[in-house]
């Protein structure tokens, strides 16, 4: 079963494919996805990767959470459904 994982604070800079990399050495990602505003066309400083494996995605939880990407220290967590 796959996990959708949070990843916060991310550098404006990061694109899809730098955070599909950043994930890649913890396991299978199936998506990844920097949220972009709408209006400006610019990153919103979030975004989700789901990587296939519940137990990667902890893996990478632990891992990267609270590390360093592009000079940011980025929070990363299990996404939360909507409410």
């Amino acid at each position: 079963m796959s996990t959708k994982l949070f990843v916060g604070s991310l550098p404006w800079s990061v694109n899809d494919q730098q955070l599909e990399e950043t994930f890649q050495g913890y396991g299978k990602v199936l998506s990844a996805k920097v949220i972009m505003d709408r209006a400006t066309g610019r990153s919103r400083g979030f975004g989700f990767v789901e990587m296939e494996d519940s137990s990667e995605a902890t893996n990478a939880i632990n891992a990267l959470n609270n590390s360093e990407l592009k000079g940011r220290t980025i929070v990363v967590n299990e996404a939360k459904p909507r409410s």
